[in-house]
């Protein structure tokens, strides 16, 4: 019955570009196929005893509750303004560099990737605050565009980041599921803040590749990325520089520091990162009731989201496996030429399609569970794979015409700023994002270093 199991999927991403809301395409769909199932005798009805465990084991899973709280401490940290602040103190910073305004973009983006995690916010926030002044300053459209949309993106593997929070459950499931299969019956375990490690280089490294393209762009040709000419009043002291740096570094180090030594599980650090945007928006007299209020709903609606579209996600995994979804898909990439090579090839070219019409978290809980045991069955590092999903669906979410980047971008950008504009400033860092992704393919050390260094696996 394995072309059912592909009709299954074929069908929910049919639904899901009609515009149906995700958790219920994902868990209607699939009991839809399995009462049909169950009437023409394909399907086994005892496999649905299993939804009460499968979501009462989500509202256990105490790596989850990471989740909300990440998104907490990134919606108090966007209200709290410090985007604006480090933009401008960055900015005048770098003075009259030749792309200094660019660098400063990016590395805002990066702060706020590290301190929200949370894509969309971080492309809108940045379109609204950096996209007029640098177009003011004479940047192309193209080029202001596409740093924008780029650095953007650098919450997807920036940690900590709220999609290797949800990778790394899910990959640790996967990679039980495989060690089983192996014959493997006292598995090893990979965690959320193996993840948060394996993703530090990378994460770092294409922020340099960011900074060297728009620094090369600037010295080849200076039209595109005028030299700012300061009026004297561009001055900046080190009490402001530590101002704006300071706290959100800070809360950035705490979270992320105390996961990789070990003093705190991910959501622990998730709960202290959460105070800790609280009590800065409050030291900055950003919070009052109404915005905490607006912070909490905010932070509820998303969380809900995610939680929903997790357990459809369970649904349908249950069906799908229930159709011999997982065995098909293990007979299909078992029989690919090339072997694990071919295999993986395969499902990051599926992935990165995928991401033009799926969300990072419908991915994360539909496609991961399916190919991963079988990916990591054949003897892939399991944080490799991870880090090489997140780069490869923050690749998809930038290379136009559908990444989901450029259209939160064009929703807050100008009319005077053009779709093809953006279209053309996107393409040389998805090319940057390529160039990465075969990077950590050719060297697998630059993910799995640190993890070795800190946890000695």
């Amino acid at each position: 019955m394995e072309w059912v199991a592909a009709l299954l999927f074929v069908s929910v991403i049919v639904v899901l570009l009609a515009g149906f809301p995700v958790a219920f395409t994902l868990g209607g769909t699939a009991l839809i196929f399995a009462a049909f199932g169950i009437v023409g005798g394909g399907f086994n009805e005892a496999l649905l005893l299993g939804l009460p465990n499968r979501i009462f084991g989500i509202m256990n899973n105490e790596t989850l509750v990471a989740v909300p709280l990440f998104v907490f401490m990134g919606v108090t940290l966007e209200r709290a303004k410090i985007a604006e602040e480090l933009l401008e103190t960055l900015s005048s910073l770098f003075g009259n560099l030749r792309g200094g305004l660019g660098i400063s973009v990016t590395l805002v983006g990066m702060l706020l990737a590290a301190s929200t995690g949370i894509v969309g916010a971080t492309v809108v926030t940045m379109g609204l605050l950096s996209l007029p002044t640098m177009l003011k300053r004479g940047y192309s459209p193209s080029i202001s565009a596409g740093t924008i949309c780029a650095s953007g993106t650098l919450g997807q593997i920036i940690p900590p980041s709220i999609v290797l929070v949800m990778l790394g459950d899910v990959m640790t499931t996967a990679y039980q599921q495989a060690q089983l299969e192996m014959g493997i019956y006292s598995p090893k375990t990979v965690s959320v803040g193996d993840l948060f490690a394996g993703a530090l280089i990378p994460g770092l490294l294409l922020v340099l590749l960011y900074i060297l393209y728009i620094l090369g762009t600037a010295f080849f040709r200076p039209s595109v990325m005028p030299a700012h000419s300061g009026d004297g009043n561009g001055r900046i002291s080190i009490a402001q520089i530590l101002r704006a740096l300071l706290p959100p570094l800070v809360l950035i180090l705490a979270v992320l520091g105390s996961i990789l030594a070990g003093l705190a599980t991910p959501t622990e650090a998730a709960g202290v990162g959460g105070m800790g945007a609280l009590l800065l928006a409050l030291a900055r007299r950003e919070m009052d009731i109404t915005r905490l209020r607006e912070v909490m709903q905010s932070t509820l609606k998303i969380s809900s989201m995610v939680f929903l579209i997790l357990i459809g996600a369970s649904i349908f995994s249950l069906v799908f496996r229930g159709y011999g979804g997982d065995d098909g898909v293990r007979a299909i990439l078992n029989s690919l030429p090339g072997g694990v090579v071919g295999a993986v090839i395969v499902v990051m070219f599926v992935m990165f399609l995928l991401g033009f019409v799926l969300d990072f978290i419908e991915i994360t809980f539909v496609v991961v569970p399916i190919v991963g045991p079988v990916l990591l069955a054949m003897g892939l590092d399991p944080v490799w794979l991870g880090i090489m999903i997140a780069i490869n669906l923050q690749t998809s979410f930038l290379t136009p015409p559908f990444g989901f980047a450029l259209f939160y971008l064009r929703g807050v950008a100008p009319p005077a700023i053009t779709t093809a504009a953006i279209y053309r400033g996107a393409m040389p860092f998805v090319a940057i994002q390529v160039l990465t992704l075969l990077l950590l393919a050719l060297f697998p050390d630059i993910v799995t270093w640190l993890p070795a260094r800190i946890y000695g696996g």
